[in-house]
């Protein structure tokens, strides 16, 4: 049996993984941080070797995002509130920009004046929802700042968070194709993955609460793959 170089990437990730969890269980939290880290850079790496197409935002998304994950463990070497707090804006406003990105790439496909006029009452269901939600999660995480331009970049993360997953929902029943059902479930994943994570930071430390925030991460990136891949062909076919 050939390797190639994707299978190769794909048992590079499934070893990732199953390190991130024997790890974060050992309470060896810098080598689970490291081993998740470089999760996403492989996905990135699949990506650019199987897809030809590339869409710019998407391929954009995952460079910032990737960039993000791998300086995460620089975290652990910073001994000050002010080093910490200064590493907290530039990380979280990377990933913000990369998911304004991944935003872009699901408006790209909608028309506004029709997402307007057919789904008026979706749009204001969410929207009531969208609020709801942060002013929620505020009252969790606005207690652990003392510094306020970090609630700030926490609202405005939550707030791009709701908006990917409001218009992926908007973009699954404008579009209804299999597409937009993956892009759909990976960003489905991923919020869901940040909301264990907040209750994870703020609420109750146990490891079970990163592990399922990190899998679920893990499976957005993968319906983001399999979303990159169907792009740009017929039929739906797993790491071919």
């Amino acid at each position: 049996m050939i390797l190639t170089k994707s299978n190769i990437l794909i048992a590079s990730i499934i070893a990732l993984c199953i390190s991130f969890a024997l790890f974060q269980f050992q309470d060896e939290y810098f080598i689970s941080s490291m081993s998740k880290s470089l999760i996403v850079p492989l996905f990135t790496l699949l990506y650019f070797i199987n897809v030809k197409n590339k869409s710019p935002y998407f391929t954009w998304f995952l460079l910032l995002f990737s960039f993000s994950e791998l300086i995460n463990f620089i975290s652990f070497y910073l001994d000050t509130d002010e080093a910490l707090d200064l590493f907290y804006l530039a990380g979280n406003s990377i990933y913000i920009i990369a998911y304004i990105l991944l935003l872009f790439e699901v408006l790209k496909g909608l028309k506004m004046s029709k997402v307007i006029k057919d789904y008026k009452h979706h749009l204001l269901i969410l929207g009531l929802l969208n609020i709801y939600i942060v002013y929620v999660l505020l009252t969790i995480v606005y207690p652990a700042f003392s510094n306020t331009d970090l609630v700030y970049i926490e609202l405005l993360y939550n707030v791009v968070m709701l908006l990917l997953l409001s218009f992926s929902l908007i973009g699954y029943f404008y579009n209804d194709n299999k597409k937009a059902l993956l892009f759909f479930l990976g960003t489905l994943c991923i919020v869901f993955s940040e909301f264990i994570q907040i209750a994870y930071f703020y609420i109750i430390d146990t490891d079970m609460l990163n592990f399922a925030s990190t899998l679920l991460f893990v499976l957005a990136f993968c319906f983001y793959y399999f979303y990159s891949r169907v792009r740009n062909e017929k039929t739906f076919k797993l790491f071919n």
